[in-house]
C-alpha cells in the first residue's frame, strides 16, 4: 500500500454504503455513523460519494491500520446532501468500481471541501 491517499472520488450506493460503515463498526474505527444510522436516514435510492483524503493511524486496531479517513457526500431520505466522514479500509475502497467521469470527480470534491454543507452532526441535530 502506498503512504498516501487514493487521488479519486467513488460513488457508492446506499447498501454499499451501509456495508462500508458495518466494516467501519466491527473493525472499530473511529468515523462511522453507528448501526442502523444509514438505513434509517440515507436515501435508499441514491447514490453517495466517497473522496479519501488522510492516512490515519489507529493505534488502538494496528491490524487495521493505516486506513483512509473518507470525506463522505451523503443523500438523505429528505432530499438534502451533507458531508460525513468515513474510515474505510483500503482494500475495501479500492474493490469499489470507478465509474465516474473527471468532471464529477472535480464537483464532487469541490463540494466537499467549499460547498457550504450541513455535517451529518448538524442534520441529525435539526431533524432528531
Amino acid at each position: 500500500m502506498s503512504s498516501g491517499v487514493p487521488r479519486t472520488v467513488k460513488a457508492v450506493d446506499t447498501s454499499e454504503l451501509i456495508r462500508l460503515d458495518a466494516q467501519a463498526i466491527e473493525c472499530r474505527l473511529n468515523r462511522n455513523h453507528g448501526a442502523g444510522w444509514l438505513a434509517a436516514f440515507a436515501d435508499p435510492e441514491a447514490v453517495h460519494y466517497l473522496w479519501p483524503v488522510l492516512v490515519h493511524q489507529a493505534r488502538h486496531r494496528p491490524e487495521f491500520s493505516p486506513h483512509w479517513r473518507c470525506m463522505l457526500l451523503l443523500a438523505m431520505r429528505d432530499g438534502q446532501q451533507v458531508m460525513s466522514l468515513l474510515d474505510v479500509l483500503p482494500a475495501s475502497f479500492e474493490d469499489l468500481p470507478e465509474t465516474l467521469d473527471a468532471a464529477t470527480k472535480t464537483e464532487v470534491a469541490r463540494r466537499l471541501e467549499y460547498g457550504s454543507l450541513l455535517t451529518q452532526a448538524q442534520w441529525a441535530d435539526l431533524n432528531a
